[in-house]
């Protein structure tokens, strides 16, 4: 099913029944298919709404770059039309983003919030990390130059591409111009500050060899959400929630049922 919202068209997917409902929010490069096994388990007992977050799956784009802020108040637009407030949320990720945002901002939209692998903590910079961006900024810059000159003909543009190839992250050299704006316009905002405006009950799960977003993160939201619990899956990396998805399912069932 199809709805719209700020300007962008989402896929979503409604199943199950009952009194108590959750949203589910995927991570950055993924859809609802990831989701599936959650939702197929809650569904038993409550409805269970599944987005995909536009320039995802089978959502459209944004109708321009957006970033954290922009895909929450797009996302708070879709449950309020379908009127799915409020709602307990379960957010990987990117996902945990838009839904630490969306729950700082206001303390009704959600009953409560589970939290895995959640993003949102910006990394300390190292000094190895310091000189590299230093050097691709350099190294940008002097493409930039050459092809203001226009005697270069295209080699400034290959160089260039040489360069994000070789410097930028995975998921960044995994999309095109347009969406490469909208990635780091969401990385660039740091949610630090956010967590300790969270009223709701928070769970956070994390995998101990998540290196995408690594467990001090878990545990300095654990920290600052002022009613925070963390469960730590031994062995799960990022996507702990599908490899260790029978304990995950139960704990969130457990939960999201206390209700």
């Amino acid at each position: 099913m199809e709805i719209r919202a700020d300007g962008a068209v989402f896929h979503y997917e409604l199943a199950g029944q009952g009194k108590s409902r959750v949203v589910l929010l995927h991570g950055w490069g993924c859809d609802v298919s990831l989701m599936k096994p959650v939702a197929d388990c809650l569904a038993q007992d409550m409805q269970v709404l599944s987005l995909d977050f536009p320039g995802h799956g089978q959502s459209s784009r944004p109708p321009e770059p957006w970033g954290v802020p922009e895909y929450a108040e797009a996302t708070l637009e879709v449950l309020r039309k379908l009127d799915f407030l409020p709602c307990a949320v379960i957010a990987h990720s990117f996902g945990g983003r838009v839904a630490a945002y969306l729950a700082s901002e206001d303390s009704t939209l959600f009953t409560r919030l589970i939290l895995t692998g959640a993003a949102g903590i910006r990394k300390p910079q190292t000094e190895e990390s310091r000189k590299r961006s230093e050097e691709y900024k350099k190294l940008k810059g002097l493409c930039q130059t050459a092809r203001k000159l226009k005697i270069f003909g295209s080699l400034p543009d290959k160089l260039e591409e040489k360069l994000r190839r070789k410097y930028g992250s995975r998921d960044y050299n995994a999309l095109d111009a347009e969406m490469r704006q909208t990635f780091v316009k969401v990385i660039s905002l740091d949610l630090s500050d956010r967590y300790a405006r969270i009223q709701q009950p928070t769970l956070l799960i994390w995998g101990d060899q998540d290196t995408e977003t690594p467990l001090w993160m878990g545990r300095q939201m654990e920290k600052d959400i002022p009613d925070a619990g963390l469960v730590v899956l031994e062995g799960g990396t990022h996507f702990a929630y599908l490899e260790h998805a029978q304990r995950f399912n139960k704990i969130a069932h457990v939960f999201l049922m206390e209700e």
